[in-house]
């Protein structure tokens, strides 16, 4: 079984830069524009800075999707959208650096739009981002999880950076999953709605991701095996148990546990019904990620 590395064509190092285009200073923290260089040229982010002098325990927030494309840092920054999804000034106001970062055809990345009012084409251009890649022997995924390897070169060339974590939900899940099975820089995660098998998946009829589309992924990996490429580090993976999305994250996580020295490092959080966040989730996604990040130091 080829790694997800492999699977994915990824490079073992990046040229990545930074710059700052303007901060503010918020309720608690200071809010960062910046603008990272990639690979695929510029990624629009936001960066949290907690008040007073680090070092800081850091996350990398990734953003939904919800059908929204015109929705992606501004959601999880609280700016606009789903205040359930406003991870980032809650973290900073707690003491962590936070990094968001707009994914491919989201927000100020869609290839005909900018800023977060919707445009008839982004959803034909999310689905390019894709095709366009599949058909010259490319993967969106691979495109996306290089440049949350990135994101998390910025925060290493930072002074004040301590450990740096992955946290996401639904989409945003499913990149962090990815990301820290395969970036082990990553010290733990949260995945949130997102986990579930490509075979329950696919008998229940529910709808995979564009980023997903890794042509015989279902053959060559289930979600177990890339859910236990995250071991040793901690672990939550949130589920629901009427979200189609994480129909069966239990059994995955059941699956994949004997690859942790500790299952205490692991744990599945069901709660809740439907698939968007609640404010129970949102708030013990909050509690873990703040007591694993001090916990790691």
């Amino acid at each position: 079984m080829r790694s997800l590395l492999a699977l994915l064509q990824l490079r073992d190092s990046r040229a990545t830069t930074s710059r700052e285009e303007g901060r503010v200073r918020c309720d608690g923290f200071e809010r960062s524009s910046l603008v990272i260089t990639g690979e695929l040229g510029d990624i629009p982010a936001f960066l949290f800075l907690p008040l007073g002098s680090g070092p800081f325990p850091a996350v990398l927030v990734h953003h939904q999707h919800s059908g929204e494309w015109h929705l992606g840092k501004s959601e999880v920054a609280g700016l606009a959208g789903d205040p359930l999804q406003a991870f980032a000034p809650e973290l900073a106001r707690r003491g962590m650096i936070v990094l968001c970062a707009d994914v491919i055809s989201f927000e100020d990345r869609r290839a005909k739009a900018r800023g977060i009012a919707p445009d008839p084409d982004d959803w034909l251009q999310h689905y390019n981002a894709c095709a366009h890649r599949l058909v010259t022997g490319d993967l969106l995924m691979r495109a996306i999880v290089d440049d949350a390897m990135c994101a998390v070169d910025v925060l290493r060339a930072r002074d004040d950076v301590a450990s740096i974590g992955a946290l996401g939900h639904s989409m945003g899940g499913t990149i962090a999953l990815w990301h820290a099975a395969i970036d082990h820089r990553v010290a733990y995660v949260c995945a949130s709605g997102c986990v579930a098998s490509f075979a329950r998946r696919i008998a229940d009829g529910t709808g995979i991701s564009m980023l997903e589309l890794i042509p015989g992924i279902a053959h060559e990996r289930e979600a177990s095996s890339i859910v236990a490429e995250v071991a040793p580090r901690p672990l939550l993976i949130v589920s629901a148990d009427e979200d189609r999305y994480s129909a069966d994250a239990p059994e995955v996580v059941a699956q994949a546990l004997g690859a942790w020295p500790a299952p205490r490092l692991v744990q599945s959080l069901r709660a809740g019904r439907g698939h968007d966040l609640d404010r129970t989730r949102f708030d013990e996604i909050l509690r873990w990620v703040i007591e694993t990040a001090r916990a790691i130091g």
